[in-house]
């Protein structure tokens, strides 16, 4: 695992150096004159110094596999973290999750105002689609526009929003197991979802091997949000950057509190066993993936 985090933390420098290069500059003489500088300083507070750029990774290790050039790997995992920012700064706001904190300090709409958090999550949603768009990402537009397709579903309401919604609602009246999971596969597996199938769109990949990076990623995505939910019921908020028992608090669902501890671990290692086994067909050169989901199920935070 030492090697593992080592090549994760390499990545996820070189996608905080180039969302420094993508994002509005927030220093020099004209970002200092810019009407709209507030704005350029909520987007970067949003964005950068972003944890561990799990999806990035994803991007990268699966285009990998079809020997995809890393330049247009990482802006590909750039564009998901922009929409991955977007959406915790619009999910803390006061009208949603109302949280205080982000990453071990005040989220975006405490320490810029409501309206400016609002705009700057509108802002990192365009750019993610503007990094997509450009040729630099790839050379060919059908290419191009596969991507920008996919993210767009997995941003909406057959994504994102769509969970995000499904969460609100949970609020107020109790959903199943399967409503939990239908949940999570949207609000949280969606984008893990994009991030391994975007790899095999820039690779040129068949059809049964996007298939089953899919199905690889979707095991991944409740899996994710299964260890969330353990960490909300048993981490360290120190740790955690964040609160932690707000779910509970507010009554919503989670796989924890549906299944209890127990079952929700039995579960972790099932999903675990089922991804390993959509990744057989890729043999060895699937190594980063397994130790991705291993690191995502064994991590304190």
């Amino acid at each position: 695992m030492g090697e593992f985090k080592r090549d994760l933390q390499a990545h996820a420098d070189a996608v905080e150096t180039l969302l420094l290069e993508v994002l509005p500059a927030a220093s020099g003489p004209q970002a200092s004159q810019a009407p709209q500088k507030k704005l350029h300083e909520a987007m970067r507070y949003a964005t950068l110094d972003g944890g561990k750029r799990l999806r990035p990774f994803l991007v990268a290790s699966s285009a990998k596999l079809f020997d995809v050039p890393e330049h247009r790997a990482l802006r590909v995992g750039v564009a998901i973290e922009l929409i991955h920012g977007y959406s915790l700064v619009h999910d803390d706001l006061p009208a949603m999750d109302d949280a205080p904190t982000r990453r071990g300090r005040p989220s975006c709409h405490a320490a810029f105002g409501e309206a400016t958090a609002v705009l700057a999550g509108d802002a990192l949603q365009s750019l993610a689609f503007e990094v997509l768009a450009d040729p630099a990402t790839h050379p060919e537009s059908e290419v191009r526009v596969a991507l920008v397709r996919l993210l767009a579903i997995a941003a909406g309401a057959a994504g994102m929003c769509g969970g995000q919604m499904i969460d609100l609602e949970a609020e107020t009246k109790r959903l199943g197991l399967d409503e939990t999971i239908i949940l999570q596969r949207l609000k949280t597996g969606a984008l893990f979802r994009f991030a391994s199938e975007s790899g095999a769109v820039l690779g040129g990949a068949s059809s049964p091997e996007q298939a089953a990076l899919a199905a690889y990623a979707d095991d991944l995505g409740l899996a994710f949000q299964i260890k969330d939910d353990l960490l909300d019921v048993q981490g360290d908020p120190a740790l955690a950057g964040k609160a932690l028992g707000q779910d509970a608090e507010a009554g919503k669902a989670t796989l924890v509190g549906l299944l209890g501890v127990d079952e929700a671990e039995r579960r972790l290692a099932g999903l675990e066993a089922s991804a390993a086994h959509h990744l057989e067909r890729f043999g060895t050169a699937a190594w980063p993936l397994r130790q991705l989901f291993a690191f995502a199920i064994g991590r304190s935070h």
